[in-house]
């Protein structure tokens, strides 16, 4: 395991993408955008799935019409799919492994914690509601905050400004290529955690790549 770059500021603050992240939701949504093709003979491809991933919902979905000439709007399909996550949500959701042990060390070093996601409003609080973790975040930042997603740095320049920090001295803890090319084009000190499809991606630039959120270098760079 190779020793971390050190951050240039010290690190005052951590902001969490959400998908496949904090939890599995993008199997989820995975299974939710290959219930929507099946039903009109379509497939979700690994190269599909790399194009949305870590989008705007509207984007992402945008994305899949257009990949597979659907008759469909992007409002239409979202709300199909809201119905679909909505029943797979009670049962398979999860957290990824780590997120809770490091969130109670987070919080008993007084290190506040902002969450900054491509996903929809009423999609991030209906998770956070089932998890139970709302009250552990100061802030959540969600598609409808924003007017240019990721991979555009805004949701992290406006991170950092809830943090009340310079971009430099936030952790950001991405799982996907675009939202690490948003922490990075802001000036964060990124750190990638590839999960699933992920793990093929281009994380250029970020400061290392960790195994899980159980990774011991993410406590070194925050003196946990």
């Amino acid at each position: 395991m190779k020793t971390p770059m050190q951050p240039q500021a010290q690190l005052l603050a951590v902001t969490f993408d959400l998908d496949g992240l904090m939890f599995n939701t993008e199997e989820l949504y995975q299974e939710v955008g290959r219930q929507v093709l099946e039903r009109r003979g379509k497939q979700l491809t690994g190269e599909l799935l790399d194009e949305m991933m870590g989008r705007k919902s509207n984007l992402a979905l945008q994305i899949m019409i257009d990949w597979h000439e659907l008759d469909a709007t992007a409002e239409a399909l979202g709300l199909e799919s809201m119905e679909i996550m909505s029943r797979l949500l009670p049962e398979r959701l999860a957290p990824c492994p780590g997120l809770l042990e490091l969130l109670d060390a987070l919080q008993e070093a007084g290190i506040p914690r902002g969450i900054a996601t491509s996903s929809g409003r009423a999609f991030v609080e209906a998770v956070l509601a089932q998890s139970e973790l709302r009250e552990c975040f100061s802030f959540v930042l969600s598609s409808e905050n924003i007017e240019h997603g990721k991979p555009a740095p805004d949701v992290y320049l406006l991170a950092a400004e809830k943090h009340a920090v310079q971009p430099a001295e936030m952790l950001v803890l991405e799982d996907s290529q675009i939202g690490c090319r948003a922490a990075n084009a802001a000036g964060a000190y990124t750190v990638a955690v590839p999960s699933g499809r992920s793990h093929d991606h281009d994380f250029e630039g970020v400061r290392f790549i960790a195994d899980t959120l159980t990774d011991e270098r993410i406590y070194q760079v925050l003196g946990l």
